[in-house]
């Protein structure tokens, strides 16, 4: 087995996933997943796909795809030449048929010329008797239109006497209403997308389902290099909340199978076959507690 092939079967292992599984997220085929891991690169159907199969098959386990070819480029090198040598034939010119050829084109070009003309004049036939069929009074007779304009009449209150004092009326308190909630794009670094979170002043709700079929997931507070909330195999169906009051990195092995949204409001994951990297960053935190995971399964 190779330093390579021992690498990704390690990363594959830690996960819990089967060549199955690693064959379902990158719908490569069994035995070019079983050849990368051994090392026996002979099985592949060409030189030229060990790269792109590898990359793949990093995405699915969540390994940086950069780091490892850079590491193993002796066995998975970055220019790969492969020669291809087809016999040229060569044919007799068929003058009789071009000059047939060159007739019919000219004709049904011609003949599309003239439908195309015929199809907007009757296009604009139609246009003009339909403007004419419309009725030229569009006017709500129902409603009254008048140049007059008059103040309002004043009403006076119960028991009020006249040249008394007006009484003070207090204002009603206004109901504070919570600003909207965004999630923005605001940088990529290295194959994490940062999105910044608002407004500062909620507590916001973050909502991981999965669907489809079961998927890894991991969780970290803080970044990538904070204490794991969560690191396991999600099955279908299942529902993982926390509360978002710092930052929280999140991987993905399945994009397809998951939805990511923060108070409701659905986060880009790409909807794709293969792992997704992504940190919320919530513009202040609303308390200092760590966000506690929870999960449940839909019946």
């Amino acid at each position: 087995m190779s330093n390579l092939g021992a690498l990704l079967r390690k990363a594959r292992e830690e996960r819990g996933l089967t060549l199955d599984d690693i064959q379902e997220m990158t719908k490569i085929r069994k035995r070019y997943l079983e050849a990368i891991e051994s090392g026996d690169h002979s099985v592949l159907p060409g030189s030229f796909y060990l790269r792109a199969f590898v990359k793949n098959y990093c995405e699915a386990v969540g390994l940086d795809t950069e780091e490892v070819l850079r590491l193993h480029e002796k066995e998975v090198p970055n220019t790969i030449t492969e020669t291809l040598t087809e016999p040229v034939t060569t044919r007799p010119p068929r003058r009789v048929q071009s000059v047939g050829s060159d007739r019919i084109g000219k004709l049904g070009f011609n003949v599309m010329m003239w439908s195309f003309l015929i199809l907007i004049v009757a296009v604009v036939w139609i246009f003009v008797i339909n403007q004419k069929d419309k009725p030229s009074d569009m006017v709500d007779q129902g409603t009254k239109i008048t140049d007059e304009s008059a103040p309002p009449t004043p009403t006076p209150e119960a028991g009020a006497t006249t040249g008394a004092a007006a009484p003070t009326v207090t204002p009603s308190p206004t109901p504070t209403i919570q600003e909207d909630v965004t999630v923005t794009f605001s940088s990529k670094i290295g194959k994490v997308d940062h999105y910044d979170v608002g407004p500062g002043t909620a507590v916001h709700k973050l909502e991981i389902k999965v669907a489809g079929g079961k998927s890894w997931m991991e969780v970290r507070e803080g970044g990538s290099k904070g204490s794991a909330l969560l690191s396991e195999n999600a099955n279908d169906g299942s529902t993982l909340n926390f509360e978002l009051t710092q930052p929280l990195y999140i991987n993905v092995g399945r994009a397809d199978l998951v939805t990511i949204s923060v108070d409701g409001v659905l986060v880009p994951d790409g909807d794709r076959a293969g792992s997704k990297k992504i940190q919320l960053n919530p513009a202040a935190s609303a308390n200092a507690g760590s966000p506690e995971a929870t999960v449940s399964a839909t019946p």
